[in-house]
């Protein structure tokens, strides 16, 4: 397959080939072609999978040529490293000299970043906070942009931008939205539901070759922190066939946290691995914990964790996946004959990171059902987080209006002219007062 399949022009075309990029990508492939076109566009896939050269590309085709006085496109990113990365994207891709494109972050004074705004842009990479703030001030123009673009869609539901993406997305009278992510679930799909239209969906599963056995490994979809405690608590209860476990956090307050919760404290088999406080009862090696027969499980913080053999331990909880995900890897990979499986519990918000160790080991996780018994405590939250969600979008749009709108103070009542009289059906009605 060539690139000519994307029906780039012949300067993207060579800008690819000098990168060394001879051949499309599947989401490449599958994605291009709707967005040139116009289409609302999910394009899900790994990292590493094509999604931000992808939307470069296309953004690029789109608006054709530069030099515009207000943005054509908005590009929304959760960090200044990522604002920065997409820059590099466009400076190695883009041959036409006429393109003006800001990248916008909490780095940089916000009063130079308008400057650099109202002295003509056509492209904007920016954090979706600080575009707000910009935006408020009437620093940012939106009235022209063309597409609306939001890359590691994810990781900006994770770190809580919903409001000022939204608020943005609404600012925009009609473009066209493209959402580039690693995973979707629900709170991503809450946060685009309301400006995307009649989006086309595209999946791509670029997984590496799988080169390292692993041993068994299960993954347990759950909402929220207290139905992974209700879940961890009712496994647990099988003491038969959880007899030796460990179960990793990611924190030591975490680790204290949970031993207190774990059976409501009352259980004398769970032991926290070096403990905060000296009177708390735990282990300092993970040998010790082994050999004891009275201690069944044990609450290990990644934190302060020095990795050793987990042989002797048939199952290993991750209630939280490790930070860094070579932790969870290095703890999987078989390396000797023993009895060992890993049960990981997650939420949506921990998907983006569960794709990266599936892709890191070319092999998906096997999904284990619920427990027809669990208590799930998600809906009730869910619609009270949706219902202050909503709040604080009309809040925060009325707070818009009212910045807008602050320079004009509206006419009293008595004053307000509603009706054009002649100036004889004017006298005529003084007339009628004077006398009435």
């Amino acid at each position: 397959m060539s690139l000519e399949q994307l029906k780039l022009s012949k300067p993207l075309v060579s800008a690819m080939s000098a990168l060394g990029c001879l051949s499309p990508k599947e989401v490449q492939l599958k994605t291009m072609s709707r967005i040139l076109g116009g289409q609302d566009v999910i394009a899900i896939g790994p990292e590493g999978s094509g999604k931000t050269t992808t939307y470069v590309l296309a953004t690029l085709m789109r608006l054709k040529t530069g030099g515009g006085d207000a943005p054509r496109a908005l590009i929304l990113v959760p960090t200044k490293e990522k604002v920065l990365e997409v820059l590099a994207y466009f400076e190695k891709l883009n041959r036409n000299d006429t393109f003006r494109i800001v990248g916008i972050h909490a780095d940089t004074p916000i009063d130079e970043q308008v400057e650099h705004l109202t002295d003509g842009v056509d492209i904007v990479v920016a954090i979706p906070s600080r575009a707000r703030a910009i935006y408020l001030k009437l620093g940012l123009n939106t009235n022209k942009i063309q597409m609306m673009i939001l890359d590691d869609a994810s990781d900006l539901v994770k770190q809580g931008l919903q409001l000022p993406v939204n608020e943005l997305a609404r600012s925009i009278q009609k473009c066209q939205h493209l959402v580039f992510t690693e995973v979707m679930h629900e709170k991503l799909a809450y946060m685009i539901e309301d400006f995307m239209v009649m989006p086309a969906t595209i999946e791509v599963d670029e997984l590496l070759e799988a080169e390292v056995e692993t041993y068994p490994q299960m993954v347990y979809h759950v909402p929220n922190f207290r139905t992974k405690l209700n879940l961890l608590n009712l496994l647990l209860k099988d003491t038969e066939v959880f007899d030796k476990v460990i179960v990793f956090v990611n924190t030591r307050l975490t680790a204290q946290t949970l031993s207190k919760d774990l059976f409501d404290g009352k259980a004398e088999d769970v032991f926290v691995y070096k403990p905060l406080f000296f009177d708390e009862a735990g282990f300092e090696s993970l040998d010790a914990f082994k050999v004891n027969d009275k201690a069944r499980v044990l609450i290990v913080a990644n934190e302060n964790f020095e990795e050793a053999t987990l042989s002797g331990i048939p199952f290993v909880f991750h209630f939280e996946l490790p930070e860094d995900r070579i932790r969870y890897i290095n703890r999987v990979i078989k390396i000797e004959e023993v009895d060992l499986v890993s049960l990981n519990f997650i939420t949506d918000l921990e998907l983006p990171e569960l794709r990266k160790i599936e892709q890191a080991l070319g092999q998906r996780i096997e999904e284990a059902e619920l427990p027809e018994d669990l208590l799930i405590e998600d809906y009730s939250k869910t619609t009270k987080k949706k219902s202050k969600h909503a709040k604080e979008l009309e809040r925060a749009k009325a707070e818009e209006e009212a910045f807008k709108n602050a320079a004009f103070q509206p006419k009293k009542d008595s004053n307000a002219k509603t009706t054009n009289y002649s100036s004889g059906e004017k006298a005529k009605m003084n007339k009628a007062k004077k006398h009435g």
